[in-house]
């Protein structure tokens, strides 16, 4: 079984920054694509950035240029550092993992992001 664990949430003004840590333990194996996803009340859960296991990343539209992700091989844990913050980036965030050896996905518990104008 594969736990995911996620920090770094919390309440920010508008053009702050915050840092989101989902850290895998348990019996991940090879982990394959790391990601994060989001979800505002009354919409739908929408991508955010993901990472490959070699560091090529994608980015939604909305968020290019303000947060990066990356993550720690090693600690099995993903990161999104995010800068210049909006109050539309208020959202539950989750992680997402990819497990390769024994095929799956897995979510994190999700933590809340909420700005402030």
């Amino acid at each position: 079984q594969v736990q995911l664990v996620e920090s770094g949430g919390g309440l920010v003004q508008a053009g702050g920054s915050l840092r989101l840590s989902c850290a895998a333990s348990g019996s991940t194996g090879s982990i394959g694509v790391m990601g994060w996803y989001r979800q505002a009340p009354g919409k739908q859960r929408e991508l955010v950035a993901t990472i490959s296991s070699g560091g090529s990343t994608n980015y939604a539209t909305s968020v290019k240029g303000r947060f990066t992700i990356s993550r720690d091989n090693a600690k099995r844990t993903v990161y999104l550092q995010m800068n210049s913050l909006k109050p539309e980036d208020t959202a539950v965030y989750y992680c997402k993992t990819t497990t390769l050896t024994l095929p799956a996905v897995y979510w994190g518990q999700g933590t809340q992001v909420t700005v402030s104008s």
